[in-house]
């Protein structure tokens, strides 16, 4: 009898290909998956870093922690030159330097709040968190008369639970897009070029009202933003506060 022989080399091809194409098709799915996740359905939360805007309009911003020698230059500056700006003060500050708190307010800038006591917030409870929040913004208002709408997080620190009672306190959360790290000790020049480099419509700037440099690189700043046709806003007039979405990197966009 004559045995037949079989060449199932072909098959094995066959049964190869399958297989590929079979792992091909489930990583594509996953990814699909995973990408729509992450893209827009993912749970993180963000603060307000920037906002997109086709005004050239940018908010200059500074924190309060400690010290209180150059509050007042840097009204005075600001105010000579026309400009709107925001500080966020903390609690303490504010038991210290009441003066200085009312004179913000009567130059007409906002005032926000930095926390009560500068903690690293994302470690906290929603209770310390309320009463971080809570406390350093009736002191504020107990000054000035007016409700407190933005909070500045200590450090930048923050989680999905900071931000959640934030907001539920009426508070908007926001961080920074352009940092001049003048708490380092930099430069006026340093400052600036810090600035220019990274400045563009919807900047939020951060500055600190006791840095070593600050009141000697302001007046040049506000004045060559100005030259670029930028104006200076109060955070109120900036971020926007219904019909926007927020991405991923915290810019805001109407919708």
């Amino acid at each position: 009898m004559k045995i037949m022989s079989v060449n199932i080399r072909p098959f094995k091809v066959i049964i190869a290909l399958v297989f590929v194409a079979v792992l091909v098709a489930g990583t594509m799915a996953l990814t699909k998956t995973q990408a729509v996740y992450f893209g827009y359905n993912s749970s993180r939360q963000v603060p307000v870093y920037s906002v997109e805007t086709s005004e050239k309009k940018i908010a200059l911003t500074f924190d309060a922690a400690w010290g209180a020698d150059k509050t007042s230059k840097i009204i005075s500056i600001c105010k000579e030159n026309n400009i709107d700006v925001t500080f966020f003060l903390v609690g303490f500050w504010v038991d210290a330097n009441p003066d200085k708190v009312k004179e913000i307010y009567e130059a007409g800038f906002e005032i926000g709040t930095h926390s009560e006591t500068h903690p690293q917030m994302s470690k906290l409870t929603e209770n310390q968190i309320e009463s971080e929040l809570t406390s350093s913004s009736n002191k504020i208002s107990a000054i000035t008369g007016q409700k407190v709408r933005f909070f500045r997080p200590p450090y930048g620190d923050y989680n999905n639970l900071l931000l959640e009672t934030a907001k539920r306190l009426g508070l908007i959360t926001i961080q920074w897009s352009v940092d001049t790290l003048d708490w380092k000790g930099l430069s006026a020049s340093q400052i600036l070029t810090r600035v220019y480099s990274s400045v563009q419509n919807g900047s939020i700037i951060l500055c600190h009202n006791n840095s070593d440099h600050i009141t000697d690189a302001l007046p040049e700043l506000i004045s060559s933003l100005k030259e670029k046709g930028y104006s200076f806003v109060k955070m109120g007039d900036l971020v926007y506060t219904e019909n926007y979405t927020i991405d991923n990197n915290g810019v805001q966009h109407t919708n």
